[in-house]
């Protein structure tokens, strides 16, 4: 069972160019394996940073938002369905938190500022969105996107949508681990390489030692 626990000093203002620690998190009653499910436009790079974190067991790429019948690729790219191109991560909560999760997804994973698109990737199905799977994930996003504006840590207001998670659908085999298998590729070497980069350079100490 999670519940949201407060995080003392976490609150405080912070420099523009960072972005802070989450001020509530979840608290894992169990040590269970927890799940955590993020979109932050295309797949391919949000599954390449998050695979880099010690904690997170596992990271797939897929379809949140919409219904079975639309979950394969080509439908989710024309645009015309309410699914976003998501991750689902399983992470050991009591190495990495859900709160740690969403720093770096704020922080290196995306731009989340940005409405319905990442970069030249435009679309709902490039949206921003946290699919919560419980209440207190629900609370610990929403409070972290209210911190983060009242903070004025990015120059625009957070775009990030909390939605509820229905399914999750997993993408085709060819979308997994993409970036690790395809690095000379021109999108990952251009979009998905310089995020892993970046959390190297600001989250170090968070990284698998093999990564």
């Amino acid at each position: 069972m999670n519940t949201v626990c407060a995080i003392p000093g976490a609150a405080l203002a912070v420099d523009r160019s960072h972005v802070p620690n989450p001020a509530l998190d979840v608290q894992s009653s169990d040590g269970a394996p927890s799940t955590a499910v993020l979109a932050g436009g295309c797949f391919w790079c949000t599954e390449a940073v998050f695979r880099e974190l010690d904690g997170v067991i596992e990271v797939t790429s897929g379809y949140s938002g919409g219904t079975a019948s639309t979950a394969d690729y080509n439908a989710v790219c024309s645009g015309m369905t309410d699914h976003a191109e998501a991750i689902r991560i399983t992470f050991d909560p009591k190495r990495i938190s859900y709160g740690a999760l969403l720093k770096v997804f704020f922080a290196v994973a995306h731009d989340p500022t940005q409405v319905d698109g990442q970069g030249n990737d435009r679309g709902r199905q490039y949206r921003s969105a946290i699919f919560y799977v419980d209440d207190a994930q629900r609370q610990v996003a929403e409070a972290y996107i209210r911190q983060l504006d009242e903070a004025k840590v990015f120059n625009a207001p957070i775009a990030t949508k909390v939605e509820p998670l229905d399914a999750f659908y997993d993408a085709e085999k060819y979308h997994q681990n993409y970036a690790a298998l395809h690095p000379e590729q021109a999108y990952i070497a251009h979009v998905a390489a310089p995020k892993v980069e970046k959390l190297r350079d600001k989250f170090g100490e968070r990284l698998k030692q093999n990564a």
